[in-house]
């Protein structure tokens, strides 16, 4: 998508208007899902509880008034080997340069989660002098999002609060960070005049996962966006889903976006005002996550095949690591901009993933992939029977001019020489 920003478009996909924002920085996707089976619990508990007596205060010691419950991070709890898979990348198309942030991606027993930023290279071109060098407003955005993220979102998740203060204080939190950063770098004038210009712009896509159930395959999915950096969900009979929804002026679906280049409506930058797009769903293990910025799905001929990317490098590999090395090889050998991944699969190891994917990968290759390459090849064909034949006719042409041309040119030459009648 063009990186330029506009002002935030409150208009959905297909023109459709979203729900109304519950702040005017968090839009809400999707009411939040309650788990029926935490619903359950907390009613039987409430049910089950005896009435409360009073306490007299000369039974507690001050000890015991002063000494505060130990608490250990979920996070801190480590996943059991062979229930997940996880990798992530940076692909930086100049070294050091790359406007990318490296990815997030934490994993721990009954949590999860990934995130990625596109620091925005064309709205944030302006150039900053930094102990490192010079760098671009959109590296230095994408950096100061992801620094905020990693460093806040570990302790709001999990909450018990309302997901609406979770998103809210996110939002403060990353918008805060960015003005930081900013008011800390010395002031540049770019060489660029335009309205799309912003300071420390990048997107953002975002999803944390929490297990709910006792017999540990529902999961609760929660996500947070803006911009054009998508998360997507594969799953074993349905293949790959887009979770997240493209901030861009123009709402078309995926493949007409790849067709068309749209301006993005709503970006993290520190010197306007954005949305935080959030929305909640229950997932069943064994699924898969992708988290992933334009570089790795935008330069595809189809939403298919970014599907095919992801499962025929799976089956091809011998493990997450052989799996991550060639898509990486892949998408470098076809983005024309910075790409970044973070991939988690809950639920198997990597064999067990592969047998799960096997039978959706041949049929995504036979029913979607194959005639899509075969008609591309076609037109390649076309295309080049149709150049070679414009090149013949240039060169027909000029020899069919050069016989010609001596009769129809006889009295310019005589009038060119001073020999024609006056």
């Amino acid at each position: 998508m063009t990186e330029g920003v506009s002002s935030v478009d409150p208009v959905g996909t297909a023109g459709e208007p979203l729900p109304e924002a519950i702040s005017p920085t968090v839009r809400l996707v999707d009411p939040p899902i309650p788990s029926p089976a935490q619903s359950a619990a907390v009613q039987q508990v409430k049910a089950d509880l005896p009435e409360a007596e009073p306490v007299s205060a000369s039974l507690w010691s001050p000890d015991e008034l002063t000494t505060q419950p130990v608490v250990i991070s979920p996070w801190t709890i480590p996943a059991p080997i062979g229930e997940q898979v996880e990798f992530s990348f940076n692909l930086a198309k100049i070294n050091d340069q790359g406007e990318d942030a490296d990815p997030i991606l934490h994993v721990a027993r009954d949590n999860g989660l990934l995130a990625v930023f596109d620091g925005m290279g064309g709205a944030g071109g302006t150039e900053y002098q930094t102990p490192y060098g010079p760098r671009t407003g959109a590296y230095l955005g994408a950096r100061a999002a992801r620094a905020a993220v990693d460093r806040s979102l570990l302790q709001l998740l999990p909450s018990a609060d309302d997901i609406e203060a979770v998103s809210a204080q996110l939002h403060d939190t990353i918008e805060a960070a960015l003005r930081a950063r900013l008011a800390e770098l010395p002031a540049q004038r770019s060489m660029l005049r335009s309205r799309l210009l912003r300071a420390l712009p990048t997107t953002m896509a975002l999803t944390a996962i929490e297990r709910t159930t006792a017999e540990e395959k529902l999961w609760r999915c929660q996500l947070w966006w803006a911009g054009d950096s998508r998360v997507y969900l594969l799953q074993p009979g349905s293949g790959a889903s887009q979770l997240t929804t493209d901030d861009i002026r123009d709402h078309g679906d995926a493949m007409e976006n790849l067709r068309q280049d749209s301006v993005i409506s709503n970006a993290m930058s520190a010197d306007t005002t954005f949305v935080l797009n959030q929305r909640s769903i229950e997932l069943s293990a064994p699924f898969v996550l992708v988290a992933a910025t334009d570089g790795c799905f935008g330069y595809l001929p189809s939403p298919m095949h970014f599907e095919w990317l992801l499962l025929s490098t799976m089956q091809n590999s011998l493990d997450a690591a052989m799996w991550s090395e060639q898509l990486q090889a892949q998408i470098t050998t076809i983005t024309g901009d910075d790409a970044s991944m973070a991939v988690l699969g809950i639920g198997a190891d990597y064999r067990q993933f592969q047998s799960l994917f096997a039978e959706r990968a041949a049929a995504l290759e036979t029913r979607w992939v194959t005639p899509l390459d075969q008609l591309d090849a076609e037109v390649n064909d076309l295309e080049q029977e149709l150049e070679t034949l414009r090149r013949h006719r240039i060169s027909q042409q000029s020899e069919l001019w050069a016989a010609y041309r001596p009769d129809y040119e006889q009295y310019l030459d005589l009038q060119a020489s001073g020999k024609g009648d006056s």
